[in-house]
């Protein structure tokens, strides 16, 4: 089979039809994982943020026009000379434009909030970067997985192969009335459980593919194939460190930031204690005529224009202890996101140590059951040759051809099980990426 990658695949893939590498699948998903994508646009959200907070800070205005008819015009009563009279005042028809201007001096609350902003964009980014982390480690997974069996089926193909073998020897020993009918039924019994196994192992490989595709963000449908000289030989362990640097793990990252934005939701909170100041400025330009006007359009109307400038002192004075409420609950969510963090370390301890266990667990597993894949090997093909000289039952042939189709799927699934381990060291290393390297 081979890759078909389209549109926004690879470059390499657009010109020429490869095999499909490790790092080639690993590039491919960062660029089309939907998750990744999604990040992304987080990213780009997270700036519209903070333009959106930075606009409180900014000047703001505003501009207004209105127009006005008063079929009756209303009256006021005044008293002249102790006799009250009746007067009119204003024009039947009305019109003004005006613009208004506000500016913050200061307002704590809104500077704060520019600086959870900033940070906020920080936490998008690290966001992203997590997100790629995991899949990373995720299609890598998926990759190994889909070696493994691939590998486990050319194993069932050599086995099938041999038995085929055996199945023509017996065959014709049966035609020539030197072996029994049941010989040629537990051979073709054997036969029918290899296919079997056969079409189960495909139908698996089948399924992992397309979960790796899906990982990656390619269509289930795209053909793939992947070089079996991915899965190489494991000779010896990697080196481990006594403990691990936090200062590299983005979790730990995000952590700090949480931290950071937690800090300042509760400044901001204690904000609402501190009085504000803002600048206010208006220009209004108004008309009045009895006849149709719209500012000053009608020569028998009179316009005129008004202007006032000002300062707004806003001073809280009490709110039935709202902000204290809610200073407190910005401490217990300080108090949990220490706990948060105590967890989290742990947690990549944990993990960091459990990889080292199984990497070392692994090496072993992979290093016996190399011995003992060889060893079935050389045992097979002995009792095959004392079988086909008579030398050995047929019970024996099959017990050492089910011995050596089991060695050798122990080795892969050791191999495929280091693999994932080593892939959990590495990005408890903090080094997940290099992987992309």
């Amino acid at each position: 089979m081979l890759v078909y990658l389209i549109g926004i695949a690879l470059p390499q893939f657009v010109v020429a039809q490869q095999q499909l590498t490790l790092k080639e699948a690993l590039t491919y998903a960062l660029q089309n994982n939907n998750k990744v994508r999604k990040s992304k646009l987080d990213i780009e959200g997270g700036r519209y943020k903070v333009q959106e907070v930075r606009a409180q800070a900014l000047p703001q205005i505003t501009g207004t026009t209105g127009l006005t008819y008063n079929p009756i015009i209303g009256q006021q009563v005044v008293d002249f000379g102790g006799q009250l009279q009746t007067l009119k005042f204003g024009q039947k028809w009305n019109s003004n434009a005006g613009v208004q201007l506000s500016q913050q001096l200061f307002n704590q609350q809104v500077f704060t909030g520019l600086q959870a902003a900033k940070s906020s964009e920080e936490y998008y980014n690290l966001t992203s970067q997590y997100t790629e982390e995991q899949i990373i480690e995720l299609v890598a997974n998926n990759y190994y997985q889909v070696l493994v069996n691939r590998q486990q089926l050319n194993v069932i193909d050599t086995n099938i192969k041999n038995v085929k073998v055996v199945e023509k020897i017996v065959s014709n020993q049966f035609k020539n009335g030197l072996a029994r009918k049941i010989d040629v039924d537990r051979i073709t019994v054997n036969l029918t459980n290899l296919n079997t196994q056969r079409e189960q192992i495909i139908n698996a490989i089948t399924q992992l593919e397309n979960q790796l595709k899906f990982a990656m963000g390619m269509s289930v449908t795209t053909p793939i194939s992947l070089p079996a000289t991915e899965l190489t030989e494991v000779s010896q362990l990697p080196e481990f460190r006594d403990s691990l640097d936090f200062a590299n793990r983005t979790e730990i990252k995000l952590l700090d930031n949480q931290d950071k934005l937690l800090s300042l939701q509760r400044k901001a909170y204690v904000a609402e204690y501190y009085p504000t100041l803002s600048l206010t400025g208006n220009y209004t330009y108004s008309s009045q005529s009895n006849g149709f006007d719209f500012l000053n359009s009608n020569s028998t109307a009179i316009g005129f224009g008004s202007s006032a400038v000002g300062l707004t002192l806003r001073v809280p004075i009490f709110n039935g202890f709202l902000t204290r409420s809610k200073i407190r609950q910005a401490d217990v969510e300080i108090r949990k996101a220490k706990e948060d963090r105590k967890e989290s370390t742990n947690s990549l301890n944990l993990a960091y140590e459990n990889a080292k266990i199984q990497l070392s667990n692994n090496m072993n597993t992979i290093k016996a059951q190399r011995k003992n894949a060889q060893l079935a090997d050389e045992i097979y093909r002995s009792t095959q040759n004392n079988y086909n000289n008579g030398l050995a039952s047929l019970t024996d042939l099959l017990e050492t051809e089910n011995s050596l189709t089991e060695a050798q799927n122990s080795y892969t699934q050791a191999l495929l099980n280091y693999k994932i381990a080593e892939i959990q060291l590495i990005k408890s290393n903090g080094n997940i990426k290099s992987l992309v390297k």
